[in-house]
């Protein structure tokens, strides 16, 4: 009779437990409305069910019953919001110019943790990490969030960018024989050498490839604008990375470079800052990303910078805003990315006011972070708030079409179905 009623208590248990964990799988999402990024426009109502980290009904007609409801009176729902183009493992603070030789890999990767939960309670809740100093610690980090050990967006990292030897992706501004680097790092020379290149940061985790096709702002080598790859090396890489099934992105300022990167068929190419008509004729032809990182006023101190490193910003800056506003009147193809990492993580909502300032609608703003982003990556299972689709949505308090910087003060993240931050 004792080892009965043991067994039944036992199996109650189970029975609470199951239960207890089947309801806290589905939540249920009220607010007052809810964005509809192909629309550009907020709808309402908005009641959103959410099960096993996925939406399963956007306003249905009847709720499950027992689900946990959170209620967000006063907030707009949102997807969560994508950034192409961060460096989660790394911040231009500091002795920033010397940390490639003071600190490893491992020093990256955990900075990184503190830099990805602050991305992520900032409302994007996917990113495309464009190149980390050292053995891809920004894999590291990945592994990380994906076990949830931290807190953090989703992350498609490049591990190590491909540059030439003394190139803008090479660690540069040390004498010889310091951090000296060879093609499994990145570091690569001739046909022969990228495909290595190419080859060993796939092996070791990179699921988007970086290659460097000019000089660059942030670095001691050469003029900004340089074409720093040859045609011939820029299509190896993209042939050998699309033949992994991945996509490549191509760092390029100068406006040579820029149209060199588009006709060797890379995926999207990253700041643009020079552009002429010939470089938007052929980001059109080619249906080519254009991802520029134009930053919001006052995030980057030009003046505390070295001097080499200081006159190329003050050169290119302006000049990357003027190009912007011409690309976005001729209708070139953008995505969201910040460069975040180049100024202070967590503030990468800041750059939506300064696009639509720059010329680009808020309702066009808003999808180059959310639909156009989705589309550069190749992911159809985020951006946009429909059934079957993650459960990766925030809320804002107000109509962030009427006023972009509403994303700036986001209230509630949820990714995957598990909140993160909420009133």
């Amino acid at each position: 009779m004792k080892a009965s009623r043991i067994l039944t208590a036992a199996g109650l248990l189970a029975v609470i437990l199951v239960s207890a964990d089947t309801l806290a799988q589905t939540t249920i999402l009220r607010a007052d409305g809810m964005l509809d990024v192909e629309a550009g426009r907020v709808v309402t109502p908005a009641t959103v069910v959410v099960e096993d980290g996925r939406i399963l009904a956007v306003n249905p007609e009847s709720l499950p019953a027992g689900a946990t409801e959170i209620d967000l009176s006063g907030l707009i729902l949102s997807p969560g919001l994508l950034d192409v183009h961060t460096h989660l493992t790394m911040e231009i603070s500091g002795d920033w110019t010397n940390r490639p030789v003071r600190e490893t890999s491992e020093d990256a990767a955990l900075r990184g943790v503190a830099y990805a939960r602050r991305t992520l309670l900032a409302g994007f809740t996917t990113v495309r990490d464009l190149g980390a100093f050292g053995a891809g610690p920004d894999v590291a980090l990945m592994h990380a969030i994906d076990r949830g050990d931290v807190i953090g967006p989703r992350m498609i990292p490049a591990r190590q960018s491909i540059s030439i030897t003394g190139g803008h992706c090479d660690s540069t501004g040390f004498v010889p024989g310091v951090l000296e680097e060879g093609p499994e790092d990145g570091t690569a020379d001739g046909v022969d050498e990228i495909l290595q290149a190419v080859r060993y940061q796939i092996k070791h985790g990179a699921k988007v490839v970086k290659i460097c096709a000019t000089a660059g702002v942030l670095s001691f080598e050469g003029p900004v604008g340089a074409q720093q790859y040859s045609d011939a090396e820029l299509r190896a890489a993209v042939e050998e990375t699309h033949r992994h099934g991945l996509k490549i992105a191509a760092h390029a300022h100068g406006t040579e470079g820029i149209k060199a990167a588009i006709r060797a068929g890379i995926d999207s190419v990253e700041h643009g800052s020079l552009l002429d008509d010939e470089a938007i004729e052929l980001f059109k032809r080619y249906d080519t990303f254009l991802v520029m990182n134009i930053y919001p006023p006052g995030v980057v101190d030009t003046s505390k910078m070295p001097a080499p490193i200081r006159a190329k910003a003050e050169y290119v800056f302006p000049r990357r805003e003027q190009s912007f506003t011409r690309a976005v009147k001729a209708g070139v193809k953008m995505a969201y990315g910040t460069d975040a990492g180049v100024y202070a993580h967590g503030l990468n909502a800041q750059q939506l006011a300064v696009r639509v300032r720059l010329g680009m609608s808020p309702a066009e703003a808003i999808r180059s972070a959310t639909i156009y982003a989705a589309d550069l990556l190749g992911v159809d299972d985020r951006a946009r708030i429909a059934p079957g689709l993650l459960a990766d949505i925030i809320a804002v308090a107000g109509d962030p079409v009427q006023d972009v910087r509403r994303f700036e003060d986001v209230r509630f993240v949820m990714k995957g179905g598990e909140v993160y931050k909420q009133p």
